[in-house]
């Protein structure tokens, strides 16, 4: 497979040289010739010492060369040019080309993230509305990488067969790649952790401890995760190696641009000065003025978000903007009320009893005594029962099926039936084998028109059974006859 890299930068570089030694076909594009002849001819880079280019990878300015005839496009430049590349690009490459976008940042003015820029970008001309976009993220110092030091990372594709067609590309004993539906997610935790990553190193750099830090970073990727759940995304992703693990590396580590710029700034460099020093974008930066908007347009409180842009946009001093951060108003770690908490307590106690858990799956749309019946029978088959609700965006991407109501309404109704005990979201068809380990299931329960699709679920220790459905009636007919 042939594979371009645009961008030839520190992380452009380790990719391009991990997927050469794989034994790909790799070209590199600059938009610097300067640049492109002395990685040609040096066969080295500043900002990654020890390491040497292999002598198969080529290097260019021209773009034509960059992206044709390419299985793999590779986005690497810094998030402030994506658009600008992918203009330069566009007449490049053919429609639906596969491109794997590395840089981490939202747009400030369109508030659009990587991918949605590309192919915002590229659309402009009517000729690619079959691109395949790929975000490629997790925890990936390119020193390190460079280095061949093992890690992990998540290839994020709507369409699951792109997504593994890119984890393919990029696993080897050195990188194991996971695949995640979650594009949003993944993209959100990359770019927002850059601002958290910075608000670390200030605090490092005002002296103080590891306790500081712990706090600030949890807190942090609990302010993404507010925001992402506001925007659609998958609570799971913040948790994975695109959330916690990139938050960890980015934030703690010396390899971290945006943790160094924080250091310097904790010191009392002033910003400009600590970019400078820096030598490389730090996207954190850029990003503030991105995660501030969304922060009012989803209405979401993000008060470390907001200190950090006091100090980097304002002239804030760190100290006080710490300080008003440990004042604020008192309030829960948890976010369900104490009933909730408690009656999830008391069903896991009872769990330990041998309580039984039934799951089911559906839409649930214009809720009639189909749905009921079918939902009494599977509450009869054990003690609890949780219903995973289809949301409106896996409705409509997934299923192709508009709903009546939307998600809350239906969530609203189904809640108010005594067979039911707790709803949950479905967002994505591959979610049914965690559900089956974070809720503890006992039996799975689908309606007979799947019959077999599921049996699958055994192998996780669920029982599966398939209920008939009520024959004389159904969602569809119902919607038929209406529209007669």
């Amino acid at each position: 497979m042939n594979i371009s890299v645009l961008g030839a930068g520190t992380w452009g570089l380790a990719l391009a040289r991990m997927l050469a030694l794989d034994g790909y076909n790799v070209t590199v594009w600059s938009a610097f010739k300067s640049e492109v002849d002395d990685l040609s001819i040096n066969r080295c880079h500043k900002n990654l010492p020890g390491m040497v280019i292999p002598d198969s990878i080529v290097f260019t300015e021209d773009m034509a060369k960059a992206c044709r005839d390419m299985g793999v496009i590779v986005f690497a430049v810094p998030s402030p040019f994506v658009r600008s590349t992918a203009a330069k690009a566009m007449a490049y490459i053919p429609d639906g080309q596969i491109i794997v976008d590395v840089a981490k940042g939202i747009e400030p003015d369109t508030l659009l993230t990587m991918t949605e820029v590309i192919k915002d970008e590229l659309n402009k001309d009517g000729n690619h509305q079959n691109i395949k976009l790929v975000a490629l993220s997790g925890p990936t110092h390119a020193e390190e990488v460079a280095r061949d030091i093992p890690t992990a990372i998540v290839s994020a594709c709507l369409d699951m067969d792109v997504a593994k067609v890119v984890q393919e590309v990029f696993s080897n004993t050195c990188m194991r790649t996971y695949t995640n539906t979650d594009v949003l997610g993944v993209e959100l935790c990359g770019a927002l952790k850059n601002i958290v990553a910075l608000a670390s190193g200030v605090v490092d750099g005002m002296g103080f401890g590891d306790n500081t830090r712990a706090a600030l970073i949890t807190r942090g990727i609990g302010e993404i995760r507010s925001l992402g759940m506001s925007m659609g995304a998958n609570i799971q992703t913040f948790s994975g190696l695109a959330g916690i693990g990139d938050m960890i590396v980015t934030a703690t580590s010396n390899n971290s641009r945006n943790f160094r710029a924080g250091q310097l700034i904790g010191k009392g460099v002033p910003v400009p000065e600590a970019v400078t020093q820096i030598g490389m974008v730090v996207e954190g930066i850029h990003a503030l003025n991105a995660a501030v908007k969304l922060a009012a347009k989803y209405h979401v409180d993000m008060p470390i978000i907001m200190a950090v842009d006091a100090v980097v946009n304002h002239g804030a001093d760190p100290r006080q903007e710490l300080a008003r951060l440990m004042v604020r108003p008192k309030r829960s770690e948890i976010e369900t009320t104490e009933v909730e908490t408690r009656f999830e307590s008391s069903l896991y106690t009872n769990r330990r009893n041998k309580m039984k858990r039934v799951i089911t799956y559906g839409t649930f749309d214009m809720l009639h005594y189909g749905h009921i019946n079918l939902l009494k029978r599977a509450k009869a088959m054990g003690d609890y029962l949780i219903v995973a609700l289809s949301t409106d965006e896996f409705n409509w991407n997934e299923k192709q099926k508009k709903c009546y109501f939307t998600y809350e309404q239906r969530k609203a109704l189904l809640e108010s039936i005594r067979y039911v005990d707790l709803v949950i979201p479905e967002e994505n068809w591959d979610q049914k084998r965690t559900d089956i380990h974070d809720y503890n299931i006992d039996t799975f329960v689908i309606g007979d028109d799947w019959k077999g699709k599921f049996d699958f679920l055994e192998e996780e220790g669920a029982e599966v059974v398939y209920l008939s459905r009520t024959p004389e009636i159904s969602t569809t007919q119902i919607k038929s006859d209406l529209k007669k």
